[in-house]
């Protein structure tokens, strides 16, 4: 019953980081013009409320990871570090060109890549140089994605230093035939080092980053890395499911055969034991695939209602702008999305010519805005409604048809203005959303854009 169950609801969704999903972007009559507008608005309302949120790009890494689906260049030559943070820094400035008062930065997160390829004195540097011409918010937070590998007490005290609190390790598997599959060695001894040393510096969240639907990956080995992580006691924790999309991101994704993956039933059966066991010692699940203790922020938004999500994951607290800076980076105004250029290259040349380094973008009409509400509610609170019509949109009477099935199935409870997911429906909130994407239900893609919703 369970494999027919799971066959049933295994098909290719977003994971509903924005809306609309960056495939149904309508960047024919998006422009750099429009994008800056935007972005004007955006601030001018929120800045001093608010603040604004940074992710910022770092794409360099040593060593491929074959699981891995980011925008990456791959060397051993640190060479490279000092021109990209000069690079970063003059896109920064060519953005506060547009505003009239300094930001407030709410939120920073380094990803990647591998933010730990830079040396400690070069994020100094970028982190110094980008709160020169700006502001911290009174109750900031700054966190960055760490390799367990080659984050070094001199990373972590240095970036404690210029205010980081949360660290988030990627840990994905222990056993070391996964390991070897997607060319990721990290003992779990490297892996406690890290986050004890995180933790005696005086980070307050330390977080881990762990993967089920690996390849070679077995119920035996999932119980195996959520025990050892259980040792550690993470403060939050990513727990999702491996996207496999290679015809999306490239030749990093094809070290292993479709066949070495597990089943759908197998990776339903992954995360439930996953689950069960991290609940017997006291972590909350917060919105999809993420969990946390009660003592983390995490958990205190969830239950606060704050809990926000956007390109860089869940979040604590919301700003209505978030800019992405480097390589890349997608950008949210609340009223459109833009996403940098892909290569190094290009997005020097831009910079060069005095450029904001965008090559593609959605603005949102008011539809957008209002569906996009909708799927927010559903992933952070596994719930929405419209008692009002400014949360009406023309095709909801079509949605609640399309959510018939799963009603059925107990997946959801429908009432005549509102929509909540039921315990047994939360694995399958991906599902329920694409019920409300209304511009995926109006044209169902001819390939394959979406990795597996399980």
């Amino acid at each position: 019953m369970l494999s027919e169950f799971v066959q049933k609801y295994n098909v290719p969704g977003p994971r509903y980081t924005s809306y609309p999903t960056v495939p149904y972007w309508d960047s024919a009559t998006f422009s750099l013009e429009k994008w800056k507008a935007s972005l004007q608005k955006s601030f001018s309302e929120s800045n001093a409320k608010e603040g604004i949120s940074l992710y910022i790009h770092l794409p360099f890494c040593e060593s491929l990871c074959t699981f891995c689906g980011c925008n990456k260049r791959i060397t051993k030559q640190h060479n490279v570090e000092s021109p990209y943070i000069t690079a970063v820094l003059k896109e920064w400035q060519l953005y506060l060109e547009l505003f009239d008062e300094k930001p407030v930065i709410k939120e920073l997160h380094l990803g990647g890549g591998t933010p730990t390829f830079f040396s400690p004195e070069h994020l100094t540097l970028l982190i110094n140089g980008l709160l020169k011409y700006a502001v911290r918010a009174k109750n900031y937070e700054f966190s960055f994605e760490g390799h367990p590998n080659n984050t070094t007490k001199a990373h972590l005290q240095a970036l404690y230093d210029v205010g980081f609190r949360r660290v988030s390790y990627g840990v994905q598997d222990y056993n070391e035939t996964v390991q070897k599959a997607i060319h990721r060695i990290q003992p779990f001894e490297n892996v406690k080092q890290a986050t004890e040393m995180a933790r005696k510096i005086g980070y307050t969240s330390v977080g881990h980053d762990i993967i089920f639907g690996l390849p070679f990956q077995s119920l035996e080995h999932v119980q195996e890395t959520i025990l050892k992580t259980k040792e550690l006691l993470p403060d939050r924790l990513a727990f999702y499911s491996y996207a496999h999309v290679p015809w999306v991101k490239g030749n990093g994704q094809r070290g292993f055969k479709d066949s070495d993956l597990p089943s759908a039933a197998l990776k339903r059966k992954q995360y439930e034991l996953g689950k069960q066991l991290l609940a017997e010692v006291g972590y909350e699940e917060i919105g999809m695939d993420h969990f946390a203790l009660k003592t983390d922020a995490l958990y205190k938004s969830m239950i606060s209602g704050d809990l926000h999500r956007n390109f860089m994951g869940y979040t604590a607290s919301k700003t209505q702008a978030m800019i992405g800076l480097g390589v890349s980076s997608i950008s949210d105004s609340w009223y459109g999305f833009s996403q940098n250029v892909k290569a190094i290259e290009d997005y020097y040349k831009l910079l060069e010519a005095d450029t904001i380094p965008v090559y593609r973008g959605h603005i949102l009409n008011e539809e957008d805005l209002t569906v996009r509400k909708h799927i927010l509610n559903l992933m952070c609170r596994f719930e929405t409604s419209w008692t009002t019509d400014t949360l009406y949109f023309k095709e909801l009477p079509d949605v609640l048809v399309k959510l018939e099935e799963m009603e059925k199935d107990g997946l959801l409870i429908r009432t005549k203005n509102s929509v909540e997911v039921t315990e047994k429906g939360k694995p399958y909130v991906r599902n329920i959303c694409m019920a409300f994407d209304v511009l995926l239900q109006r044209k169902q893609p001819q390939t394959q854009l979406f990795s597996m919703t399980i």
